[in-house]
């Protein structure tokens, strides 16, 4: 999975989860929860929905807020964490734009492909 940094990576919300098993993602939002092994944390993003992510080891910093995360979607419709970053922005406007990139996929090439 570390190859996964190098590829484009769809910008996704919690209900597109399940259209991107086996695929690597960006996923955005509010860190709600973090499991007491540090291996796993709950963000809720721009529609309130929550998105559990999975890491290999436990946390080795601190973070809070907003947080992005690269990742690869499990079969369970996690995102397995290959890195995130911390930051302030307007969560519920960033998942607009998340819903827009794949609505209209044909001007943001990102998003989902094509089937004709």
């Amino acid at each position: 999975m570390k190859g996964i940094m190098g590829h484009p990576k769809a910008r996704i919300n919690t209900s597109m989860l399940p259209q991107y098993i086996d695929r690597p993602v960006c996923f955005v939002g509010k860190l709600e929860k973090i499991h007491p092994t540090g291996k796993m944390f709950i963000l809720s993003e721009g529609e309130g929905k929550n998105g559990t992510i999975e890491l290999m080891k436990p946390l080795d910093e601190e973070i809070s807020g907003i947080v992005e995360v690269v990742g690869k979607v499990t079969a369970k419709a996690t995102v397995h964490l290959i890195t995130c970053l911390s930051n302030r922005f307007d969560l519920e406007l960033y998942n607009e734009a998340v819903k827009i990139t794949n609505e209209f996929p044909q001007f943001f090439p990102l998003g989902l492909p094509q089937h004709e």
